[in-house]
């Protein structure tokens, strides 16, 4: 799979497991010249699920569709043996695609036939010991299956395809902070006034090199910059005023360090379709993005309406049972929003009337992932919480959903993913903002310390 392997004869070949293509269903095409072997018992897996109510029953589908694309008319002989895979219309075959019956294997150790993953790891023994001279690789995102197949002798590994860093503390912040001054190790600039901004026209060398479009500066001076355009050798930093994105009250809501400030200029520039806010429990994510699109759709009015949806494990499964509309079933899902509402107003004289005049006057819309599926929001705002427990195939699918004037707000936490195939390497929030990096319509921010309360704090810390 990685391209370091390419290289290595005879080609591997690679079993997959159901959490993989459920996990990306395109992942059949990312095997470049090795063998894709797929066993019956991941079919009947996907069978079983492609019509259920869980959010993966579309990614089932469309596993099962690029299978069939695949295969083709090929004859059962052919599908046995290895279908080649056709990348494109033009491409040369690379790589084949087969599907295998599950095989009990006769050894003196088979695994209980009762489990489906016992039956994936029985067959790749047998496979195995057919094919004694050849690679063969369990692919999968359980960590459990990989173990138990290692320990039966079955190599295994992670599906490491949409995973785009190897140490999640790489992964960019926003924001580069300078020891001192920021000017120190800076040998020529050009300084430039325009409409009331301030410009800094500078090489792209050194630490500079490193900087990403709408990425801030910061040093212990309390200079702050946003890199606002990049070319081959040479950068534009916008000066920002400390002072001035302190003073910034967006719907009461005035931000507490530099970092919450960063966040709202982002949230704030109409040129900016797409912010991710990560952080902590409590450094102010959700309350950040709700005052901003509030201020954006009832006093701006920049924007028609905001579309409040998140990711939670079970949330498809039970919004079912729970009575009431569609936005009645999504509000025990959605409090969070609700509470930051509350806190928002909680110094009017009545708070909870607040609440509500506020619920009657803008335009807020809480909507399940499911329905968001298909459908094209045009100059809306669309705050996405909890995104860290989705997969990069469905942040594709939610983003894409964005139409003409709208902008997405994705929040989330790495360290609270609750979703058991995804890490903080391989979850979408992760592959997004690496993604989208040099996007220059994006934004990032990973928001610092934990504002919420001194108990908070500690716990954060401590426990």
């Amino acid at each position: 799979m990685p391209r370091a392997q390419q290289a290595q004869t005879p080609h591997k070949m690679y079993v997959l497991d159901t959490n993989v293509l459920i996990h990306d269903p395109n992942a059949l095409l990312n095997f470049e010249e090795h063998e894709v072997i797929i066993p019956m018992t991941v079919l009947e897996e996907l069978d079983n699920l492609k019509s259920g109510k869980q959010a993966v029953a579309a990614d089932c589908r469309q596993a099962i569709r690029n299978i069939d694309k695949l295969l083709g008319d090929a004859p059962p002989a052919d599908i046995e043996r290895g279908v080649p895979i056709l990348r494109g219309p033009k491409a040369e075959p690379l790589g084949t695609l087969s599907i295998i019956m599950t095989t009990e294997y006769n050894g003196n150790h088979a695994l209980p036939q009762h489990l489906n993953d016992n039956k994936i790891i029985n067959t790749l023994a047998a496979l195995q010991e057919r094919n004694k001279s050849r690679d063969i690789i369990l692919v999968s995102k359980d960590i459990n299956m990989r173990l138990k197949a290692r320990g039966f002798g079955v190599e295994a590994q992670d599906y490491h395809n949409d995973q785009l860093l190897d140490d999640i503390d790489l992964l960019p912040k926003g924001y580069r902070e300078f020891p001192n001054s920021f000017w120190d190790n800076i040998e020529k600039v050009e300084t430039v006034q325009r409409e009331g901004v301030t410009e800094h026209l500078l090489r792209r060398e050194g630490e500079l090199a490193k900087l990403n479009i709408n990425e801030f500066v910061i040093d212990e001076q309390g200079f702050i910059g946003q890199v606002v355009d990049i070319g081959e050798n040479q950068m534009v930093i916008k000066d920002l005023h400390q002072h001035d994105l302190m003073d910034q009250e967006v719907w009461g809501l005035l931000p507490r360090d530099i970092y919450q400030a960063m966040a709202l200029n982002l949230l704030l520039d109409p040129d900016v379709h797409l912010v991710n806010l990560t952080g902590s429990a409590g450094s102010g994510k959700t309350i950040l993005a709700l005052a901003a699109c509030i201020e954006m759709t009832v006093a701006s009015k920049a924007y028609k309406r905001i579309i409040a949806t998140r990711s939670t494990q079970g949330l498809d499964e039970d919004i079912g049972f729970l009575p009431g509309t569609e936005t009645e079933k999504m509000e025990p899902w959605l409090g969070a929003i609700v509470d930051n509402l509350e806190a928002l107003h909680e110094d009017d004289e009545n708070m909870t009337a607040s609440v509500d005049y506020i619920l009657s006057k803008v335009p807020l819309h809480f909507k399940s992932m499911n329905y968001i599926r298909g459908r094209s929001f045009q100059h809306s705002l669309i705050i996405i919480d909890e995104c860290q427990n989705l997969t990069p195939h469905q942040v594709k699918t939610i983003i894409t959903r964005a139409g003409n004037g709208s902008k997405v707000i994705c929040l989330g936490n790495l360290a609270q993913i609750d979703t058991p195939y995804l890490s903080p390497l391989s979850s979408g929030l992760t592959y997004m903002t690496e993604r989208f990096k040099g996007f220059r319509h994006g934004g990032h921010i990973h928001l610092q310390g934990v504002p919420r309360s001194a108990l908070a704090e500690f716990a954060e810390a401590n426990l």
